[in-house]
């Protein structure tokens, strides 16, 4: 079938995300700017936390972990649409649409996971502080990501298998910068309405979780309030930015995928939103509303910048 899918419809179009000329230059000047500092951001934050032995802590260890999902996740979409802002036909082949989707949702649903653990580092750290170490050992560490990244193939496979077996005969155009699920689907030359179904439901599970992250957070914040002054600042202050983390995650997320809103120039918002924005804001987030994290910048400043410029 897939052979045949090939066969059928080669490529698609991506309209992408505007038809004006003069719009396309100022969103490849400034998607391209963005992306940069995604790319710089990112690494920063993993190379500072392999570098600086005061960030050797399974908090920093899950965080460099998701600076990597988040150029990973940008990596997929981004270059592509900077690429296409300078072209007059935006086509994407049949596999390149396929392998799209397949990274975007091995990525994204890793993501989803990653953030879920990363709640878990914190409810550990605030409410069974003497366990923490116990408890969130180096092993289940690794564990926590493994299985991040496990669930990401599970879920983008079983996407991406029910997709490959729709036939696409007709038209070939996707309204958007990328190929997506709820676009592809639209494609497809048989009604796709119980697939859709199926897709959402098992999306739903993404609103559920985010739902559960919220009160889990809701949680550590009310068991903050017996804690001392400067404990409760310290971890007021880390709870917030993950908060704010889950909620540009998860936000266009619900609505790309569990409550569509069918407003073409949203949806594309949400999609640069979601490739975009949020792994650049992660970075920025983590590094000027920790403390750890700003002291190990100065750290950093002063033992390599510094020496360097000695030199």
């Amino acid at each position: 079938m897939a052979e045949a899918n090939h066969s059928a419809v080669s490529e698609f179009v991506l309209l992408g995300l505007c038809d004006s000329w003069e719009l396309q230059i100022f969103f490849f000047i400034l998607i391209f700017v963005l992306y940069l500092v995604i790319v710089i951001g990112n690494i920063f934050i993993m190379v500072l936390v392999i570098i600086d032995s005061h960030l050797h802590s399974p908090m920093y260890f899950l965080l460099a972990n998701l600076s990597f999902v988040d150029l990973w996740l940008s990596s997929v979409t981004t270059p592509k649409m900077i690429t296409d802002l300078l072209k007059e036909n935006k086509t994407i082949s049949f596999g390149g649409c396929m392998c799209q989707i397949l990274f975007v949702h091995f990525v994204g649903g890793g993501e989803m996971v990653l953030l879920v653990a990363m709640a878990y580092d914190r409810y550990v750290a605030i409410c069974k502080p003497l366990h923490y170490t116990t408890i969130m050992s180096q092993r289940r560490c690794i564990w926590l990501v493994m299985i991040s990244w496990t669930t990401g193939f599970v879920h983008s496979v079983s996407q991406l298998v029910m997709i490959l077996e729709l036939p696409f005969c007709g038209p070939r155009v996707v309204n958007s910068f990328f190929c997506d699920i709820p676009l592809v689907i639209q494609l497809a030359c048989t009604d796709t309405y119980s697939l859709g179904i199926l897709m959402n439901s098992e999306s739903g599970v993404l609103g559920m979780i985010c739902i559960l992250l919220l009160i889990s957070y809701t949680y550590i914040l009310l068991t903050v309030r017996h804690y001392s002054k400067d404990g409760a600042s310290k971890a007021l202050s880390t709870c917030t930015a993950h908060i704010t983390v889950v909620i540009l995650f998860f936000g266009p997320c619900i609505f790309i995928y569990v409550w569509p809103l069918n407003i073409t120039s949203v949806d594309k918002f949400l999609a640069v939103f979601y490739s975009v924005i949020t792994p650049l804001l992660n970075p920025a987030i983590y590094t000027f509303r920790n403390k750890e994290m700003k002291v190990s910048l100065r750290r950093f400043k002063r033992q390599y910048v510094s020496s360097r410029w000695n030199l």
